[in-house]
């Protein structure tokens, strides 16, 4: 599935020619950081094999996408988890793994995308997701796709801020930057 051109990035379904980027990024010390986990530490082997069994079998509650430039260049990942329909809610994460990428707004174009791509397709009314405390960076992004701050947890020995947006405030905001 592609989402139509909205500006420099577009979401497209992930693919097993995507495994070695994602290892890499995985395996970045400060990619990983930024998420708040320890580096990958397996074989490039053991990663593909459960890469191909994620892409084959994919979890029931979660949807994972690549982020690509309009020019095909792989820059990111993003998805929505924990879906949980009955509650309304569901969780997003994202990486932008091309550092060039960083600071110029591909990441909220991304985070922008995959908001329409679910409130316009499933049945939930909120979002929420988790940053580390000190990723300013992430939080501005957040901040201006509409997340507002909800609270905080210690996960880990790590402090992360909790944000959430909702369906009805993001419908506003979509239509505005539509009349615009």
């Amino acid at each position: 599935m592609l989402l139509e051109k909205k500006n420099r990035i577009r979401l497209r379904d992930k693919t097993l020619q995507d495994v070695f980027q994602d290892y890499t990024w995985r395996c970045d010390n400060e990619l990983s950081r930024l998420d708040g986990m320890a580096p990958l530490d397996m074989p490039l082997s053991d990663f593909l094999t459960r890469y191909k069994e994620e892409l084959e079998n994919p979890p029931p509650d979660q949807c994972r996408y690549a982020i690509e430039t309009y020019e095909g260049k792989h820059i990111g990942n993003c998805m929505y988890y924990d879906l949980n329909e009955y509650r309304g809610e569901a969780e997003i994460g994202i990486l932008i793994g091309e550092k060039l990428y960083w600071n110029n707004g591909h990441g909220k174009e991304a985070v922008d995308s995959l908001l329409k791509l679910i409130f316009d397709n499933v049945n939930i009314q909120k979002v929420y997701l988790k940053t580390l405390a000190d990723n300013f960076r992430a939080q501005r992004c957040f901040f201006k796709c509409g997340f507002m701050p909800s609270g905080s947890i210690i996960a880990n020995g790590r402090h992360f801020i909790c944000m959430e947006t909702m369906r009805s405030g993001w419908l506003k905001k979509w239509k505005m930057s539509d009349e615009r």
